[in-house]
């Protein structure tokens, strides 16, 4: 064991932080813990009814504290000496406004209980209008079309849309903000001590895929162009960043605070912070044109390609394209859908709603067996959905469903549209509306395949990783059925954290490539979802109805405009 080398890998999902301490000379892992946000875990600062949704940053310190001592708990000294790097992925775009120190708003006083001077999550979406104004000036300038390498269309899920929304709407952040960063490129800034917002390293994926960075126009879209799109941004691209740094870039070394606080040795070096979806493709062993799939709460659908192949062709209604963005010296290729996992979990409380009022309310039990009756039936009814749901043969309940419950991510964005059920009648049941949900998620999926090809990107094959693609075979059968792929399944259930782990090797120079990384570290495959034959052919059906389905809903949104 002696002279080995150990990284640590922080993966900040939506809910929790996710920790893991892997042998870089063969993947094992050592530690691993999971810390949940406690004031998110409370619905704090949140109003789903508006499309908000807020983090605070001390969330995500708290958890980081917690996540990182819970994982180096049982591991000997020897070892503990032995880390020699961190590398963190966050979800994206989740930005916040900082002071010239590079702190937080909300950790300042009298900001602390300030939604606007939180972290605005990626599922925030309340920027919509801000998007549309982005777009239309975007695309009708005589000049550059800064949404180019973002799909053409600039989503109210980004950066700059939500920046431009929060300084319009609260006069005090306004006021107080001299800059704003990514939560991806925050906590190594944090971890090193270097939060100078003009020093600041920045993530060369947020800044492609959600900021619209790109050398064509030397960085950032200019002053001009934010100027004229509001007054309110104008010198802010100064306040910001040039430069970006892909994912095998050492941002600094951990400062003596950090280090005697999670008790880690003073030499750790500290990697560029990435979002976590592409460092998850990395973990998963990505390659060219193979699609990888992240499957939970939404998903996120990654392509690597080599430059000279894609060039700077634009490629149209995706998340972008970013040289570097995913594996340094590729085309990283993004695309999404804005709900997925999600829209189970909705149905899941729709369904739960009257039987926790009732149950809540009912004096015939006590409040320990009515706390542990509801705790049982929120765990078990997607189960129970799930197994009446495959029972059920393919086209013969009548009802399609929309997956636009959060909007449309990909292809082409547009968060104003909304989910729907067609079909309905005195003989639906719940596991029938569940199973068009399922399909529904997957005829979504169908059609960010159909987009790449269309464009002219092949699809080789594809991976999947997540909690829905590690936790449901119905799921998944459906979803390899609709795209008529085999889907193979990554072992690691961690696998966002297992590849912040393998970048942080790359950063510290423990290996030379990702590529390299991937092989001493990587999990496996734990299983291989193939189509059936005569399912695939049912399907066809069902997504046509899908697509007319949505095109008269698109169309209605669009006479509403």
């Amino acid at each position: 064991m002696q002279n080995r080398k150990y990284t640590l890998g922080v993966d900040y999902g939506t809910d929790s932080v996710r920790t893991m301490i892997i042998d870089t000379s063969n993947g094992k892992i050592m530690g691993q813990a999971v810390a949940l946000y406690e004031r998110w875990g409370k619905g704090m600062y949140c109003q789903p009814e508006t499309n908000q949704f807020r983090q605070h940053p001390l969330d995500y310190i708290d958890g980081l504290k917690k996540a990182v001592k819970e994982a180096i708990a049982p591991l000997s000294q020897e070892v503990i000496d032995g880390i020699a790097a961190i590398s963190v992925a966050t979800t994206g775009s989740t930005p916040i406004a900082i002071n010239q120190e590079g702190t937080p708003l909300s950790m300042l006083p009298g900001f602390e209980e300030n939604p606007n001077a939180m972290f605005i999550l990626w599922k925030d979406h309340t920027a919509v209008g801000e998007a549309k104004e982005i777009n239309a000036l975007a695309h009708h300038e005589n000049g550059i079309d800064y949404t180019k390498y973002s799909g053409g269309e600039y989503s109210s899920e980004w950066f700059w849309a939500k920046i431009l929304h929060t300084l319009r709407v609260d006069k005090t952040v306004r006021q107080a903000a001299f800059s704003w960063t990514e939560h991806c490129d925050w906590i190594p800034a944090l971890l090193t001590g270097n939060t100078d917002p003009l020093k600041l390293k920045r993530s060369r994926c947020a800044a492609g895929h959600k900021a619209m960075w790109h050398p064509d126009w030397d960085g950032l879209p200019p002053d001009a162009f934010w100027t004229k799109l509001d007054p309110l941004l104008t010198g802010l691209r100064d306040r910001l960043y040039t430069d970006t740094y892909t994912s095998d870039h050492a941002v600094g070394t951990i400062s003596a605070e950090w280090a005697q606080i999670l008790g880690l040795p003073k030499n750790v070096i500290i990697g560029s912070g990435s979002i976590d979806a592409h460092i998850g493709a990395i973990g998963s062993a990505i390659k060219p044109y193979h699609m990888v799939k992240v499957i939970g709460t939404s998903t996120c659908d990654m392509i690597v390609a080599p430059t000279e192949e894609i060039g700077k062709k634009a490629i149209r209604g995706i998340c972008g394209q970013v040289d570097g963005s995913i594996i340094p010296n590729m085309i990283g290729l993004e695309a999404g859908q804005a709900a997925f996992g999600d829209l189970y979990a909705w149905y899941r409380e729709l369904l739960l709603w009257p039987v926790n009022k009732i149950i809540g309310n009912s004096s015939l039990l006590e409040a320990e067996t009515k706390a542990k009756l509801m705790e049982e039936m929120a765990d078990g009814i997607l189960n129970e959905l799930t197994l009446a749901a495959s029972k059920i043969e393919i086209d013969t309940s009548g009802i399609i469903a929309m997956d636009w419950m959060n909007g449309r991510r990909t292809p082409d964005s547009n968060q104003n549209l909304k989910g729907a059920i067609q079909g309905l009648t005195l003989g639906t049941t719940a596991p029938h509306i569940f199973r068009a949900l399922v399909e529904a998620t997957a005829f979504g999926s169908k059609k960010i395949v159909e987009q790449f090809q269309a464009e002219g990107v092949r699809i080789d094959g594809i991976i999947a990783i997540g909690g829905v693609a590690q936790k449901s075979e119905f799921v998944m059968q459906i979803l390899a059925d609709v795209l008529n792929f085999p889907i193979r399944i990554i072992k690691s259930e961690q696998t966002c954290a297992l590849g912040a782990a393998m970048a942080a090797a790359v950063a510290s120079g423990i290996y030379k490539t990702f590529l390299e990384a991937q092989n001493a570290m990587g999990s496996g495959f734990q299983k291989e979802y193939h189509p059936t034959p005569e399912n695939v052919k049912k399907y066809k059906e069902l997504y046509d109805q899908y697509n007319a389905l949505g095109d008269f809903i698109e169309t209605q949104e669009l006479q509403k405009v």
